[in-house]
């Protein structure tokens, strides 16, 4: 009988630095829900597109409209499903600025309606088919997050500030990720994605309190860029040499960095206790002033 693989030295079995605190084990990325759906509308197009090649050039401009339309509408869904997971994934977030499964519920229906037009059906049938083509729309994927989370009794500003340094520390890591492809190692990649879990646990700890940014900016940018970049030219001479002892300074890099990054968001977990246990403290004192 075949056995799965495992053991000390397994990239499925990573291990702390020792010593070091415990790294946080590897997230499975959050894959938005419903993809296959938006996969289906978008090949929905060529019903539109394939029979616009006639004779007829106003049912070859409507048809050409009508498939593009539900083209924007499968790529606008899409993004939205993607922005959702990603506001579902934080325990912070502010809403998407663009709307983007409602503008796809919208296409979806103004393609139905110029299909309704180049059929001949009047007027009423076209809206009827907008109508009805926008509501399953919005039935199978839903409206995007209209309300920001977490947002209650934070600065605006700050928390703008902390989701413009995640977002380029977000940056960074889809870098290294992107880069370490071209070593066209497995195992490697995986390494890759458990810095990446560590460094995004330092993302959350910051969001739940933007006032730790000013502390943690240089993890964000500075240290991030410079993983990138190493990243970046590792994997192209690693890709060509095999290098062994190159990889071996590598992922004796990322569990430094792996560390540093669970250290600091420990400290920093740490710290908010400390502010809590200070707060509820001076309240105790408080009310004992007030009896």
């Amino acid at each position: 009988m075949a056995e799965r693989f495992g053991g000390k030295y397994s990239p499925q079995s990573p291990s702390p630095a020792a010593g070091g605190p415990a790294l946080p084990p590897v997230l499975a990325p959050v894959l938005p829900r419903g993809l296959w759906r938006a996969t289906v509308l978008f090949l929905s197009a060529f019903l539109f597109l394939i029979p616009a090649f006639g004779d007829d050039p106003r049912a070859m401009l409507l048809g050409l409209a009508a498939g593009g339309c539900l083209i924007l509408s499968a790529w606008l869904t899409r993004e939205g499903l993607r922005a959702e997971a990603a506001y579902a994934s934080r325990t912070l977030a502010r809403r998407p600025a663009l709307p983007r499964k409602l503008l796809g519920a919208l296409l979806t229906g103004a393609a139905l309606a110029l299909g309704g037009v180049i059929a001949d059906q009047g007027l009423v049938y076209p809206v009827l088919y907008a109508l009805v083509g926008t509501a399953l729309h919005l039935g199978a994927f839903g409206l995007d997050p209209m309300s920001d989370k977490g947002m209650e009794g934070i600065d605006a500003f700050q928390t703008g500030r902390v989701a413009n340094a995640v977002a380029e520390g977000e940056a960074y890591l889809k870098g290294m990720q992107d880069a370490i492809l071209r070593a066209r190692d497995r195992s490697l990649e995986r390494r890759v994605d458990q810095f990446a879990a560590a460094a995004r646990s330092l993302f959350r700890t910051v969001e739940a309190d933007p006032g730790d940014l000013t502390a943690a900016r240089k993890y964000l940018s500075i240290y991030l860029m410079g993983a990138r970049d190493a990243t970046v030219k590792f994997a192209d001479h690693y890709a060509q040499t095999r290098d062994a002892s190159a990889r071996s300074d590598y992922e004796s890099l990322l569990t430094d960095l792996e560390t540093t990054f669970a250290q600091k968001t420990t400290a920093f977990l740490s710290n908010n206790r400390t502010d809590l246990d200070v707060e509820i403290a001076v309240l105790r004192d408080r009310l004992k002033l007030d009896h």
